[in-house]
């Protein structure tokens, strides 16, 4: 028994034949009746995952700090665009918000505040979220339409929702993994028609049967999309999400409902499927548009150098200890390295229209 996209996929490829892993991911999540981001409820306890900004108060504000760094080191501008892609429940905004107001109240006056968000379950939510705020929020469904200038973006767990194909090695090279139909009506994965030569994969040519190849030239066009803005107008972009510092073969498509991992294929439209970032890949696409992209952190470099520690001593020193047990249980969530810890597994990308150096990043490589 499948699913309600499950029937529509089935149909579709009997109709049209097999479909490339990155249409069924696109399907997945955006089908514009039974899709993920469409349906379903994914943030939090009650849904199938929990983001860094949902977990603590912290890390919202030290994105916000950042942010701040980065204005000032551009000499202040006197007109902000403060832009968020895929901002979930608005809980980052929020957050970001306040400790621009609280700290830097001269750039929170000069910031106009952007959500790029298809879902209009999802912008219902963010509203409420932003509505007792009193800031300027503004609503888009495509950064295009986000206006020019200079640019202060940050976006958590996007990258990994936009679709990538994968290659798999066989007896007559790579070919692309495509989703089929079985004879009894199940979706199942296959070899398709489509090939990419092993000498434009490095260790490509030596690589095992059966080893898979994931490129993700949708991910990259955003960067790439990010990064000419903020080289355009000026600016700074981070990315944040979870994957690889280096180019690297493997499968990591995934699919996550009810906080647990499942079979990709087993509930289109009801789990969140995602894959790894290469983080290689996204930084080569934004120097390729003039951008200075200094060297990817770990979030939990990047947590502890901006303050994390500090700063949850503060939230915690008129708290009982039940509370600062919470505060320190979020702090290793947010910047571990163990089990179910986000700060070895996440990284953090700079995106810099220009060459000056913005703690806690190094200078641009």
């Amino acid at each position: 028994m499948t699913t309600p996209l499950g029937r529509k996929i089935i149909d579709l490829i009997g109709l049209n034949g097999p479909i490339s892993v990155a249409d069924y991911f696109a399907l997945c999540l955006g089908d514009p009746d039974h899709g993920y981001y469409r349906t379903q409820e994914p943030f939090g306890p009650g849904g199938d995952f929990t983001t860094a900004p949902e977990i603590s108060q912290l890390f919202g504000e030290l994105i916000g700090i950042f942010l701040i760094l980065a204005w000032q080191a551009d000499d202040r501008p006197g007109t902000v665009q403060v832009v968020e892609i895929g901002p979930g429940r608005g809980t980052l905004m929020a957050d970001l918000q306040r400790v621009m107001a609280g700290l830097q109240p001269d750039l929170a006056a000069a910031a106009t505040f952007h959500l790029v968000e298809t879902s209009p379950r999802l912008r219902d939510r963010q509203q409420k979220t932003l509505a007792d705020g009193g800031r300027q929020n503004r609503w888009h469904e495509d950064l295009e339409t986000v206006p020019a200038g200079y640019t202060l973006l940050v976006a958590n767990e996007l990258l990994d929702a936009i679709p990538m194909r994968q290659f798999v090695m066989g007896p007559d090279g790579f070919r692309e993994r495509v989703v089929t139909v079985t004879p009894d009506r199940t979706l199942a994965f296959a070899s398709g028609i489509a090939t990419i030569g092993a000498e434009r994969i490095p260790g490509g040519e030596n690589a095992p049967d059966g080893t898979v190849f994931e490129t993700a030239p949708a991910r990259n066009a955003i960067v790439e999309r990010i990064a000419d803005r903020v080289t355009t107008g000026g600016g700074a972009a981070l990315l944040i999400d979870y994957g690889h510092l280096q180019s690297a073969f493997g499968d990591t498509l995934q699919a996550v409902r009810n906080h647990r991992y499942e079979d990709v294929l087993q509930s289109p439209g009801k789990a969140d499927l995602t894959s790894h970032v290469d983080f290689a890949a996204a930084g080569e696409a934004a120097r390729g548009c003039g951008a200075h992209v200094p060297p990817p952190l770990t979030q939990g470099a990047f947590l502890l150098e901006l303050g994390l520690l500090q700063r949850a001593g503060a939230l915690g020193a008129d708290k009982s200890p039940q509370a600062r047990r919470a505060i320190q249980q979020s702090v290793d969530r947010l910047a571990g390295s163990g089990e179910n810890q986000m700060g070895s597994l996440f990284k953090v990308l700079c995106i810099m229209g220009s060459d000056k150096v913005i703690p806690p990043f190094k200078s641009a490589d």
